[in-house]
């Protein structure tokens, strides 16, 4: 996927790309030659721009965000129901997770450097790692809105579904250690608690604390920039030290 990267060594991120390049790169990564181009401009346009539609609103790549996540889901759950048939709806609900988790669609979307088409005020480096994630969506709307669902799907099936989806090696990737630790202390009647505060400590970037304990005994301690972030570092950590009896579960 480097060869995606190599199209704007000569641009910075900041400047994003003009229509030229930017049609030389959606075709390049998508196999399908753009029908306008404009759609494509709007998928990589950050709301900082301050670029406004004859009715008023702010053009911005999140309401293609919004459908291309839902197209991403309907196809990927296309592709699970016909890949796997012996699947029941509870293993399809999990598998379509585990592949337009958010981790795997920032994964996606670093690696066709999409955020080398972005326009943006705001530098790069201040967007967190969801950003590459937010213009893979934005893509996969404008990509559905520009040559139709049938189009989309063949883009999704044979650059992202063939070359990225493993199914033996995601059935026994977790989504969520939070998730599946609460699952093993509900079902073993053991009492969990989050303990989570602030912590400034000498980052200029507030981070949360959080000790998480079972039974009233830390298992578990992290920091990160969100309390999200760091109770799901907790609960991992948690879940590695207590591997051995939650794989018994």
């Amino acid at each position: 996927m480097n060869s995606f990267k190599s199209l704007f060594k000569t641009k910075k991120p900041s400047d994003g790309a003009d229509l030229q390049l930017l049609e030389k790169g959606i075709k390049k990564i998508t196999g399908l030659t753009p029908k306008d181009i404009s759609i494509y401009r709007t998928a990589f346009t950050h709301k900082s721009m301050g670029i406004k539609e004859a009715n008023g609103g702010t053009v911005s790549y999140e309401r293609l965000e919004f459908l291309g996540d839902a197209i991403l889901g309907a196809i990927i759950a296309e592709y699970i129901y016909n890949k796997v048939s012996s699947g029941d709806e509870g293993y399809l609900t999990k598998m379509r997770s585990k592949i337009v988790s958010r981790e795997h669609l920032n994964e996606l979307g670093l690696d066709f450097g999409l955020l080398n088409f972005a326009q943006t005020q705001v530098p790069t480096k201040h967007f967190g790692n969801n950003i590459y994630g937010n213009l893979f969506e934005a893509l996969v709307g404008a990509v559905y809105i520009d040559r139709g669902y049938r189009a989309c799907k063949k883009f999704i099936c044979n650059r992202v579904v063939e070359p990225y989806v493993d199914i033996e090696k995601l059935e026994g990737k977790v989504i969520s250690y939070k998730s599946l630790l609460i699952e093993w202390c509900q079902k073993n009647k053991r009492v969990f608690d989050f303990d989570v505060y602030e912590d400034t400590g000498i980052n200029e970037v507030r981070h949360f604390a959080v000790k998480l304990s079972i039974d009233k005994k830390v298992i578990a301690k992290a920091r990160a920039t969100s309390k999200k972030k760091a109770e799901e570092k907790a609960s991992k950590r948690a879940f590695f030290a207590l591997q051995d009896k939650i794989s018994q579960r």
